[in-house]
């Protein structure tokens, strides 16, 4: 065992979370010191540098926030008997890529212990969430600001992270804009389910439990992938995102975000009748939208649930309510349900909240803390829904 692998196990051990809050830092810190001696222990993070902003940036300006301690890109399925004796278990945050015909993108991976060979489920396997970031932001910036890395330990499954490359876009924005990356089998989309493809069938999971969420630009890409691949999906989760096919070049895409354009003048972009748009599978959406948000307006969560809603066949019921977090923010729930009582569609209207992940953690960018928590209110909608081999959609 070399010394970083040491200091990473002690300070697990003691139970500190050194990957995100006032103890972020810490690792880096004692290697930093321990290099200065002489010793060997491998690269800090680099210091936080602030994106530029470009033309092209279809969201707003988020700091690039340092990346943790690396581990190394390896297989999360380490020999068995190499961790015989290691208690506890602790999971893995690794760096990985895929490349397809429209290219390659990194992603990091996190395992939670409870993947460990050793540790499986009887039978099945596990859940697998899809986090797509916004503009500007990277895996590790995500990962800290929506803590979705700590209920994967809490609750068992897996995490994953596709980054966009800055020469598919020059400010990382997920291309939803695009007509060509609004379609099944090419652009962005193709990539990134060959993506989740790849990683179900390298790891232990159930693939009827595969779920999507982003954030702005990654939201409105997450919406896309539900509709051009729904068979892979079983749930989609949109914060401060867009509807589908809301634009097709960057023009559009800026009044969409405004609220000046199709969404704006009240018609539903990317209707049943949109012959780009798959009618053989509805999936379940959960949506979360600040009624402040100045970047992209409030109305175009509220088309996402009008074209989640009329995606589906049956009649939906529709109930809602108002409640307070302790935080003092006040939101406004609504929730679809089918004649069985399951909830197909949720929305989330956050009051006085702007562009932010609710209820995220600082280390992230784009959060904010009062909530509510919008990662445990995810999780908790994608792990109700029965998943594919239970659904007849």
């Amino acid at each position: 065992m070399n010394i970083q692998e040491t200091i990473d196990r002690a300070l697990k051990s003691a139970g500190l979370n050194t990957q995100s809050g006032p103890l972020r830092g810490v690792a880096d810190t004692i290697r930093n010191a321990l290099a200065s001696a002489g010793l060997a222990v491998g690269a800090a993070a680099t210091p936080a540098q602030a994106a530029p902003a470009g033309d092209d940036t279809i969201d707003v300006v988020a700091r690039e926030v340092p990346t943790p301690g690396a581990q190394p890109a390896q297989s999360a399925e380490a020999a068995p008997n190499a961790l015989e004796h290691a208690a506890p278990v602790a999971g893995q945050f690794v760096l990985r890529s895929h490349s397809a015909p429209a290219g390659t993108r990194a992603y990091k991976l996190y395992v939670p212990a409870q993947a460990h060979p050793t540790r499986l489920p009887q039978a099945g396997g596990l859940p697998l969430v899809v986090m797509l970031h916004g503009c500007t932001q990277s895996a590790d910036d995500f990962a800290a600001g929506t803590q979705m890395n700590r209920l994967a330990d809490e609750h068992g499954f897996l995490v994953v992270y596709p980054e966009q490359a800055s020469g598919a876009n020059a400010s990382r924005c997920w291309n939803w804009f695009r007509a060509a990356d609004q379609v099944r089998g090419a652009g962005e989309p193709a990539l990134l389910a060959g993506l989740v493809q790849a990683v179900v069938a390298e790891h232990p999971v159930d693939p009827g439990r595969v779920y999507v969420a982003g954030l702005s630009a990654g939201a409105a890409m997450a919406v896309i992938l539900g509709e051009t691949y729904p068979e892979l999906f079983a749930a989609v989760g949109a914060h401060s995102g867009l509807p589908y096919a809301a634009a097709h070049d960057i023009p559009s895409a800026m009044a969409a975000m405004k609220g000046r354009g199709a969404v704006g003048m009240g018609h539903l972009p990317g209707t049943p009748d949109d012959p780009r748009r798959p009618t053989r599978q509805a999936v379940p959406v959960i949506v979360f939208h600040g009624d402040r948000d100045h970047t992209v307006q409030h109305s175009n969560g509220e088309h996402i649930v009008r074209q989640a809603t009329s995606a589906h066949a049956a009649d939906l019921r529709a109930s809602t309510e108002a409640g307070q977090v302790s935080s003092g923010r006040r939101y406004t729930r609504t929730r679809h349900t089918d004649a069985q009582g399951r909830c197909l569609v949720e929305s989330w209207t956050l009051h006085g909240a702007g562009h932010a992940w609710s209820g995220g953690d600082a280390s992230g960018s784009f959060t904010d803390r009062d909530g509510p928590n919008a990662s445990a209110e995810m999780l908790r909608f994608f792990l109700a829904q029965p998943g594919q081999g239970a659904s007849t959609r």
